[in-house]
């Protein structure tokens, strides 16, 4: 599940959203240290350096796929498959939401409690599932 969401037009880059996506973290973090280091999985979309210095500052430590390096792993490696992002395996969670798939909401707070919303019951349903 996100630690943190933002809501923006389709047309807003991710990465420029990055300082206020971490400033939404609404849970209590342990402080980093240099034993536990806390990682941030982004994806090539946030290989930037403005970026880096963002997570840098938050504590995290990035683990950012630069622009190209799938592409010359799958060339390097016969049977090599690209790496599937927790982001990208939340959005496939969220879209079976049809409230959220098909936005109705015009105002961003209401928007942004259905994600809230959406993001409880996927974690009550695979906890109802474990036991």
């Amino acid at each position: 599940m996100p630690i943190a969401m933002q809501v923006a037009g389709a047309n807003r880059h991710d990465m420029k959203l990055t300082r206020a996506t971490l400033s939404a973290i609404v849970i209590p973090r342990p402080i980093p240290t240099f034993d536990e280091p806390q990682g941030l999985c982004l994806d090539k979309g946030f290989d930037y350096d403005e970026v880096r210095d963002v997570v840098l500052e938050f504590g995290f430590t990035a683990h950012i796929r630069t622009r190209g390096e799938e592409a010359k792993a799958m060339k390097k490696e016969a049977g090599f498959k690209a790496r599937r992002w927790v982001v990208e395996r939340t959005h496939s969670w969220l879209n079976r939401f049809r409230r959220l798939l098909v936005r109705w909401e015009k105002r961003a707070d209401t928007y942004l409690a259905m994600l809230h919303l959406a993001c409880g019951l996927v974690v009550w349903r695979s906890n109802s599932l474990m036991g």
